[in-house]
């Protein structure tokens, strides 16, 4: 797959005062995907304790889920084969190899009907497709700042959708 150029992008900032700011931007960004009807991968970047897995739980819940959502850390994937459309939330921080994704029959999970969350994607590097959104979460003032990058059409969608501020 060829690398996005910045022309073939949209991007915006979001500023989160709070988790519970962090969970809307998430729920904002299931919103669009319920209104599409369309899978959507997700890049979740930030350093440890960012909110990447608060950003989850909202976009989880804005799907439907009414548990607990926790970092499949160990397990590497955590299904939610229950919602409309169906996602998995991918944590790679302890992935040791791009290669072990394939032993877990990774491309099957990128079908482009389901919704797909992957924290630390750059750890399956060469292995994992090109995302539709990429959310990078940075500590601003006593909150966070979210940047999000939209490379293809569905991730453009949402980016200029919650840009516009209409659903955050």
């Amino acid at each position: 797959m060829m690398p996005l150029t910045a022309s073939d992008t949209v991007s915006c900032t979001v500023v989160l005062a709070d988790e519970q700011a962090t969970e809307a931007l998430g729920s904002a960004i299931a919103g669009q995907v319920r209104a599409s009807g369309e899978g959507l991968t997700v890049f979740l970047e930030g350093n440890l304790g960012m909110g990447k897995t608060t950003l989850s739980r909202g976009l989880l819940r804005g799907l439907g889920h009414n548990g607990s959502v926790k970092s499949p850390t160990y397990t590497l994937v955590e299904p939610y084969e229950h919602l409309t459309p169906a996602a998995y939330h991918f944590d790679l921080y302890r992935l040791g190899d791009p290669e072990e994704l394939e032993y877990m029959g990774i491309r099957d999970y990128f079908l482009g009907h389901d919704v797909c969350l992957i924290e630390w994607a750059e750890r399956g590097q060469g292995v994992l497709p090109e995302p539709d959104l990429i959310v990078r979460l940075e500590p601003h003032g006593r909150g966070r700042v979210a940047h999000l990058n939209g490379g293809s059409p569905r991730g453009r969608g949402v980016v200029q959708a919650i840009g516009a501020g209409h659903v955050v």
